[in-house]
């Protein structure tokens, strides 16, 4: 229905989207609470100080989408694309992202807490001063990926492609398990100045 759009100041509850666009839309302190968002696109669009709680999005197009001080609270996140994206200084607390296609995307200031990447390809996702409590990357590729200036707690990488990543040294504290820890310090040799000859 009309009056359930994305636009600013709506507020949504327990509404299912499926097939639905949003394209290149803007919504300004917009919520959505235990919402499904199923193969919706939001390409282009702008967000800025909204919140989705609560909520499911299955085979989503957020390509090209600028969120400013947005927050996914609880959130399942399945099959979507994320490439091109841009997320500034926003939240993302107990949020799972699977399967997901995010090369590159931006993630710049972002706190997140208690979220997990499962088989995402995240090949130069930028997480330059982000804030991260209880992360976990399961089988990620994250070639190339930046973590400068990254602040860590509580942070894992299972299974994961670490090459080229850049900002190693923020990743300290962080658990590495897998091929990823041998990639990871090249990378680390690397930023230190070492140099390896055969």
């Amino acid at each position: 229905m009309p009056r359930d759009g994305l636009e600013d100041d709506a507020i949504l509850k327990a509404l299912k989207y499926e097939g639905t666009h949003f394209i290149g839309i803007e919504a300004e302190a917009a919520e959505a609470e235990s919402c499904i968002f199923e193969n919706t696109r939001f390409t282009g669009s702008h967000f800025r100080q909204s919140q989705f709680s609560d909520s499911r999005f299955l085979t989503c197009d957020f390509s090209q989408v600028s969120a400013q001080d947005v927050s996914l609270i609880r959130c399942t996140v399945s099959g979507s694309r994320i490439t091109g994206s841009s997320w500034k200084s926003g939240t993302f607390r107990d949020v799972q992202f699977d399967g997901c296609i995010a090369s590159p995307a931006m993630l710049r200031h972002m706190k997140l807490y208690a979220v997990v990447f499962a088989d995402c390809k995240m090949v130069g996702a930028d997480f330059q001063g982000a804030e991260m409590h209880n992360v976990r990357f399961v089988n990620c590729d994250l070639t190339g990926a930046q973590f400068a200036n990254a602040k860590m707690s509580s942070v894992r990488f299972e299974g994961c492609t670490l090459i080229d990543v850049g900002g190693a040294v923020s990743l300290k504290g962080a658990t590495v398990q897998g091929p990823g820890a041998m990639e990871l310090a090249l990378s680390l040799a690397r930023e230190a100045g070492i140099l390896f000859e055969p």
